[in-house]
């Protein structure tokens, strides 16, 4: 033991502790070096924890997403006060159209001034099948649920409109704000949908736009305003739709 102190240390100085202090300190080295496995586990979990967190705050989200995710949360906010759910939308930059729909299923439609009622239909479709009031507003709020409940509502064989039903849900129906809070956070998880940039509508208006693809091989592309998560265009690359008006109103038909 001598030897291996004078090896470390070199020879102590004279003293009447100077031996004592050295052998502490051999002997804690040696209780360092024994230090069991399972003590370090704690250690080792708190250093994982801070490299995750570290790394997380050094990865920001892609934009495209997190414009969806802004929007989601304008939405979430959105009013629905008012008697008459109401779209007014301009059709390859000529025809102008007008929808009202009352809560309790009554629709009006108007076009070039003249206003006719809505009979023997739903005035709501997804994917060409018929939707009432009462099924859009009983849709799920989680965006999970709410895309599985959608796919489920899909005609058989039209699974690839998945994204444009739920971009329906934003505009074209009379959607709970949860409800369209949720479609944009589901189309921020599909992977077909992509992110294109800022873009400007057909009435100057600045908005971000995204596409997905369509059956036949066609692409639509939706422009949204995040702030106010309103949608303000639709291109399919053979019609376009210009959102001049979408939301509740007291505002009814002529």
């Amino acid at each position: 033991m001598d030897e291996l102190v004078r090896e470390l240390y070199g020879r102590p100085s004279p003293g009447p502790h100077a031996q004592s202090r050295v052998w502490r300190r051999v002997t804690a080295r040696r209780r360092r070096r024994r230090l069991p496995w399972p003590a370090l586990i704690p250690a080792v979990a708190a250093l994982t924890l801070l490299l995750v967190s570290v790394l997380a705050r050094e990865q920001p989200m892609e934009p495209g997403r997190r414009i969806l995710l802004t929007a989601a949360t304008s939405a979430a906010s959105s009013t629905t006060e008012g008697a008459y759910w109401h779209v007014r939308k301009l059709h390859d930059g000529v025809r102008e159209t007008e929808l009202w729909v009352t809560r309790q299923g009554r629709a009006w439609t108007a076009e070039r001034g003249r206003v006719t009622p809505v009979t023997g239909r739903s005035p709501f479709s997804m994917a060409g099948r018929d939707v009432t009031y009462e099924q859009i507003q009983a849709l799920p709020a989680d965006p999970a649920e709410l895309r599985e409940r959608v796919a489920a509502m899909l005609p058989p064989g039209s699974e690839g409109l998945l994204a444009d039903a739920l971009g329906g849900l934003l505009w074209t129906k009379p959607s709970p704000p949860p409800v369209r809070a949720a479609a944009y956070r589901a189309l921020a998880d599909l992977p077909g949908v992509r992110y294109l940039g800022t873009a400007t509508d057909e009435r100057g208006r600045h908005g971000q736009s995204f596409a997905y693809a369509l059956p036949a091989g066609r692409v639509r592309t939706l422009t949204i305003d995040p702030a106010t998560s309103q949608v303000l265009s639709s291109d399919d690359g053979e019609r376009s739709e210009v959102v001049l008006a979408a939301g509740w109103t007291d505002e009814g038909p002529g």
